[in-house]
């Protein structure tokens, strides 16, 4: 099977990267003046759009299947990594570009006491996409909008869309360490996310698979330290 026949099947909508739905047509609409523009030019333009017109929300977060899906965040505006990664790898889907999802642990260097006590450590499970461009595989992470990282001291990442944009620079060093990958999957693999983030984050969720500290980013920012989660 050649590149073109395996990149091809990664442009298709799925359960969670519903992106034929209106709410992720209309955000697409909003970022993108000419569909058939160039590629690369159009994904960068989503990326930005999603990372700092779509608000990172951690607390109170839905994680429901219906949370998760492109369209909602597209239509809540609101989100964290897991929501944020699929809106992007459905909206860039939409332009005919081949998308994934990429999910792994990493370190969050910057995480304040009161976040670690609650999820029981600095380590944090983290999801992340991967598009393709220009004949090859790129990282994108548009989870932290400049709001969030000029209140931490640190630089937004950035994107071309010809290298990964995954290490948040901060001081001498980046604020996250990645320890472990766990793969790129063709959709949001919801069992075994729920599954990682239960084992990773037990105080995180309810019953219901829903994030339980009341509140949002929103009052987080406001906060004298504001924590980013992944």
């Amino acid at each position: 099977m050649t590149t073109t026949d395996v990149t091809s099947s990664l442009t298709a909508p799925t359960e969670f990267l519903d992106y034929e739905s209106d709410a992720v047509q209309t955000f697409i609409d909003a970022v993108v003046d000419d569909r058939s523009a160039d590629r690369r030019e159009n994904a960068v333009k989503l990326y930005y759009a999603v990372r700092d017109t779509v608000h990172y929300e951690v607390y109170g977060a839905d994680l429901s299947r219906e949370g998760l899906k492109a369209s909602s965040t597209a239509t809540a505006k609101s989100g964290f990594c897991l929501h944020k990664s699929a809106l992007f790898a459905a909206a860039v889907r939409a332009l005919g570009i081949p998308s994934k999802l990429v999910y792994g642990d990493v370190r969050n260097h910057l995480a304040s006491p009161r976040l670690i006590e609650h999820i029981g450590g600095d380590v944090f499970f983290h999801g992340l996409t991967q598009i393709h461009l220009d004949g090859r595989w790129v990282k994108a992470t548009p989870v932290f909008n400049k709001v969030l990282c000029k209140l931490y001291g640190m630089q937004a990442l950035e994107f071309d869309g010809r290298t990964d944009s995954l290490y948040h620079p901060h001081g001498s060093g980046a604020a996250m360490e990645f320890l472990k990958d766990h793969g790129a999957f063709d959709d949001l693999p919801y069992e075994f996310v729920m599954a990682s983030m239960r084992t990773a984050h037990p105080r995180f969720l309810d019953g219901a698979g829903t994030g339980t500290v009341p509140g949002g980013s929103r009052a987080l920012e406001a906060a004298t330290s504001p924590t980013p989660m992944s």
